[in-house]
C-alpha cells in the first residue's frame, strides 16, 4: 500500500515539472512551498484574533465628587481672636522685705487670706538685738550731747567775761552740734532697726486666695525673694499679646466676646482696659481685657480667648466662604479657590484677595460673585478643569466599562 502511494505522489510531481523527492527533504519542500507559507500565515492570524478577542481591555472613567457652599450676600468687618490667661485684677507677688531664717508658714496654696492676715514669719532675734544696740547708741549719743552742752556754756561764760578766746568757743560750739547729729543718726538707726522687725512678719495686703507657695519652714530666705502669690477677690482680667499689625484698631472700652476652652458653654464680655505702647516679644504689644459677670468656674490661670469685632474703615467687605475653602499663594493677602461650572461639570481655579476673618469665615474681598458655587473640601486634590460631581446630588449610576475589542 505505501508503495503504491509513493508511486502515485511520484506521478503527481512529474506531471507539476518536479522531481520527485523523499524522506526530510520532502518535508521541507513542501513546508516552504508557497503554499505551505500561506498556510502557515493563515494560521497565525487566526490565534492572533482569538487572542485579541479574549483579551478586552476595560477603560473606566472615575469622577471625585466634592462638597461646596453657595456664595450668597455680602458681609463687613472682621473677627480676630487671640488667647489669654485670666487672673486677678488684684494680683501680687509676695516676699520679705528683709532676709532670715523663716520660722512659721500659716497658709497654704488655695488658702482663703483676709487682709493683714499673718502669712508667714522670720525669726526675729537678730532684728531684736539690732533693736538693742540702736537704743544703747541713742543713750550714748545723748550722754555726749549733755557733755558738749556744759562745755559750751562754759566757754561761752569765759568768754563773755572777757578772759577765753574766740577760737575756744567756736570748738566747743562745733563739737555740741556734732554729738547733736550723731543723736539724730543714732535715732534713724533705731527707727529703722525696729522697722526691720516690723518686717519680720508678712501680711496679706487684701482678701484673696493664695495662688502659689515657694517656701518651707526653716529655709534661709533672700531680700524680696518671691514666696507666695496672692489673687484679690473680686475683678478678674485677660493678659493678652496683640499683633503690631491691628494693636492701633483697638480702643479702650472696646466691648469683646469672651469664652473658655475649659468651660464647653461658658462665655461672657469684656471691655478692653489696657493697650501697651512698647512692644514686647514677637512684636505683640500687651493688652488687657475685664471681665464683665464672668461665670463662677472661672479661675486665675484658665485660658481664655477673646473675639474682636472689628469695624470701620479698615474692615474688609466681601463675601463669607469656609477657611478650609481657600488654597495659599505666597502672597498671605491672596489665594484661590475652584468654582464649580454647571455648564461643564468642571471646577475652575480661580485667583481671589482675601480681607479677614469673622464668624470663622474667611471674607473674600475680590474674585467671586453671589451665586458661585465653591469647593470646600478635598481642595488639595483639586486641579482647574477637572470633572467633578456635586456631594449634594443624587447619586448617578456608575458608568459601564467601555469596552475596547
Amino acid at each position: 500500500m505505501k508503495r503504491q502511494q509513493r508511486r502515485l505522489r511520484a506521478d503527481f510531481l512529474a506531471s507539476q515539472g518536479q522531481a520527485p523527492t523523499t524522506g526530510r527533504a520532502a518535508i521541507g519542500q513542501t513546508f516552504f512551498s508557497p503554499r505551505g507559507v500561506r498556510c502557515v500565515l493563515g494560521f497565525g492570524a487566526i490565534l492572533l484574533s482569538v487572542a485579541a478577542c479574549s483579551e478586552e481591555k476595560q477603560v473606566v472613567e472615575e469622577i471625585r465628587s466634592i462638597k461646596t457652599v453657595t456664595v450668597g450676600d455680602t458681609t463687613s468687618g472682621e473677627e480676630r481672636k487671640f488667647s489669654g490667661i485670666v487672673r486677678a485684677v488684684d494680683r501680687s507677688a509676695l516676699s520679705f522685705e528683709v532676709a532670715g531664717n523663716v520660722l512659721v508658714v500659716n497658709v497654704d496654696i488655695g488658702a482663703k487670706v483676709e487682709k493683714d492676715q499673718v502669712l508667714a514669719e522670720l525669726d526675729k532675734e537678730p532684728y531684736e538685738l539690732e533693736v538693742e544696740k540702736a537704743e544703747a547708741e541713742l543713750v550714748t549719743a545723748k550722754a555726749k550731747v549733755k557733755n558738749q552742752l556744759a562745755d559750751y556754756n562754759r566757754e561761752k561764760s569765759v568768754f563773755e567775761q572777757g578772759a577765753g578766746s574766740k577760737r575756744r568757743l567756736d570748738q566747743a560750739e562745733f563739737a555740741l552740734k556734732e554729738a547733736e547729729s550723731s543723736v539724730d543718726f543714732v535715732t534713724s538707726k533705731l527707727n529703722l532697726s525696729k522697722r526691720d522687725l516690723r518686717k519680720t512678719v508678712l501680711y496679706a495686703p487684701y482678701n484673696g486666695s493664695i495662688g502659689l507657695r515657694d517656701v518651707e519652714p526653716f529655709v534661709d530666705v533672700r531680700r524680696g525673694q518671691k514666696i507666695f502669690e496672692i489673687d484679690g477677690e473680686g475683678q478678674q482680667e485677660i493678659v493678652l499679646d496683640i499683633p503690631e499689625t491691628i494693636v492701633h484698631r483697638l480702643d479702650i472700652g472696646m466691648t469683646v466676646a469672651v469664652s473658655f476652652s475649659t468651660l464647653p458653654g461658658a462665655s461672657t464680655q469684656g471691655e478692653v482696659t489696657e493697650v501697651g505702647t512698647v512692644a514686647g516679644d514677637g512684636n505683640a504689644f500687651p493688652a488687657k481685657v475685664r471681665l464683665i459677670d464672668p461665670p463662677s468656674e472661672v479661675r486665675s490661670g484658665m485660658t481664655a480667648e477673646a473675639t474682636f469685632d472689628l469695624q470701620g474703615a479698615e474692615s474688609a467687605s466681601g463675601y463669607a466662604v469656609p477657611n478650609h475653602a481657600l488654597a495659599p499663594t505666597t502672597d498671605a493677602s491672596r489665594g484661590f479657590v475652584f468654582v464649580y461650572q454647571t455648564d461643564s461639570s468642571t471646577v475652575k481655579q480661580t485667583p481671589v484677595k482675601w480681607g479677614g476673618v469673622k464668624d470663622n469665615l474667611a471674607i473674600i474681598s475680590e474674585g467671586l460673585a453671589p451665586g458661585d458655587i465653591v469647593a470646600v473640601a478635598g481642595v488639595s486634590f483639586l486641579s482647574d478643569g477637572m470633572k467633578v460631581n456635586l456631594m449634594d446630588e443624587k447619586q448617578k449610576p456608575k458608568p459601564e466599562p467601555l469596552v475596547v475589542e
